[in-house]
């Protein structure tokens, strides 16, 4: 059966930055067979709706997320040592596969009622992630990390490695689920570890490869100490950078690395909210997307920037660039959104099948409700989006040509058991925390 959407204000993100209003589009399938602007073909085999004239746009890509950790959001908000104090005696205790799957639940219900319909996540027991991402609807890139620290899910770098293998076989013949191989980040594996990986992805082709690159001053240090290099050059040198790679953050980079990421075509995912809300810096985006880098945008997990929400990051990812440039000119809206959808879908190498409208293109859609008074009037649809919408106005989300979302209503996740099964774990987190300051009042 044929779907006709009609009266739609089309945003389609192509090169040619093409919009047709009012516009219909055709999709068969899990693909879109037509678009254009006007009356649209009359068909008496298609199911026919009605957009009422609101913004129909590609799907929204999240670059770069943790998304069972959205069981964490908010814990321990002000506590400048939460991460020794709570989040690492919680996870060591209370990540398991049934935690994973019902966090990850949640936040794939969080990203499709927020337009997000592609997310690359990266975290352990990363086959229940590839689960709930298959279940839900959406599509992704799930990420199995590996590290030298003492990790929830294995014991050795070798039962890391397996967990990758395992993975691998669980995403095979699956359209919609990629699997990636996640080293966390280059001073918590080592040279010769992330050495390993650029083998095991050169041997699964189809792969992807995420880490976490030149986040923190402690990992310029010990790239400096150690090597006498930058973070990334020392990943240069294992052969890790390449196309296919995700590095999440690149925000301490020099301009040489700048340079390394752009001869490489190592893709790069920008956490503004999350950065910015842990007191990191900003990132060097209009630079590196001037030396043809690709940069996506990403919430980052939930315990760091609260949300899977791409709309509470667009503000933020375009002030952090006026900023630097001390001018209203960097990033202007079109950019911001072409990095949320097409460009995103660049980093994650899924360009030629999602994150623009065109006619072949896999049917990955959102409608935005552009009703609301705080959008209104409306002079560019690229600045409402940006600076005026929120996830509330999302609509209707389709992925591979199949509602998820309609007028509001979830089609593949039932809300009212979501929220149940993440606060009954969080009851646990909450007894957890409380014998924590239990026992460190009693010590004090």
């Amino acid at each position: 059966m044929k779907t006709l959407l009609t009266n739609a204000w089309i945003i389609a993100m192509d090169a040619a930055m093409s919009e047709y209003r009012p516009g219909w589009l055709l999709i068969e399938g899990n693909k879109i067979e037509a678009l254009g602007e006007g009356d649209p073909p009359e068909m008496i085999d298609a199911n026919i709706r009605d957009m009422g004239g609101d913004i129909v746009m590609p799907g929204m890509v999240n670059t770069h997320c943790h998304m069972a950790m959205s069981l964490f959001r908010g814990l321990g908000e002000d506590v400048d040592d939460r991460l020794f104090r709570y989040m690492l005696p919680l996870e060591r205790k209370f990540v398991s596969p049934e935690m994973v799957r019902v966090g990850s639940t949640l936040s794939a219900l969080e990203s499709i009622m927020g337009g997000v319909t592609t997310v690359a996540d990266m975290y352990y027991h990363e086959t229940e992630v590839a689960g709930v991402i298959a279940r839900s609807g959406m599509r992704g890139v799930v990420g199995q990390t590996i590290a030298n620290f003492d990790a929830p899910d294995h014991k050795s770098i070798d039962e890391g490695f397996a967990l990758c293998d395992e993975l691998v076989e669980w995403c095979a013949g699956q359209g919609r689920v990629t699997a990636s191989i996640a080293p966390h980040a280059p001073y918590s594996t080592g040279p010769h570890i992330l050495e390993r990986v650029a083998a095991w992805h050169d041997a699964h082709p189809t792969s992807i490869i995420q880490i976490h690159l030149a986040e923190t001053e402690q990992e310029v240090a010990w790239a400096r100490d150690t090597y006498g290099l930058t973070t990334t050059a020392v990943s240069e040198r294992t052969g890790i950078l390449k196309p296919g790679t995700i590095a999440a953050h690149c925000l301490l980079i020099e301009d040489a690395d700048i340079d390394i990421l752009a001869r490489t075509g190592t893709g790069v995912a920008h956490n503004a909210r999350s950065n910015g809300k842990g007191g990191r810096g900003m990132a060097r985006v209009e630079d590196m997307r001037q030396a043809g880098i690709a940069v996506g945008i990403a919430t980052d997990g939930p315990m760091s920037g609260n949300t899977l929400d791409l709309f509470s990051q667009f503000g933020v990812v375009s002030i952090f660039a006026k900023i630097l440039g001390r001018s209203r000119k960097p990033l202007p809206t079109r950019d911001v959104i072409r990095m949320a959808t097409i460009e995103g879908a660049r980093v994650l190498g899924l360009d030629a099948e999602i994150g623009s409208l065109e006619v072949g293109k896999k049917a990955d859609l959102i409608r935005i409700d552009v009703s609301a008074p705080r959008v209104q009037p409306i002079y560019d649809p690229y600045s409402v989006l940006v600076f005026g919408a929120m996830p509330t106005d999302v609509r209707d989300v389709m992925v591979d040509g199949v509602w998820l979302m309609r007028d509001r209503v979830t089609e593949t996740l039932e809300p009212a058991r979501v929220l149940s099964d993440a606060n009954q774990l969080a009851g646990q987190f909450r007894t957890e925390i409380a014998a924590i300051d239990a026992a460190r009042a009693a010590k004090d």
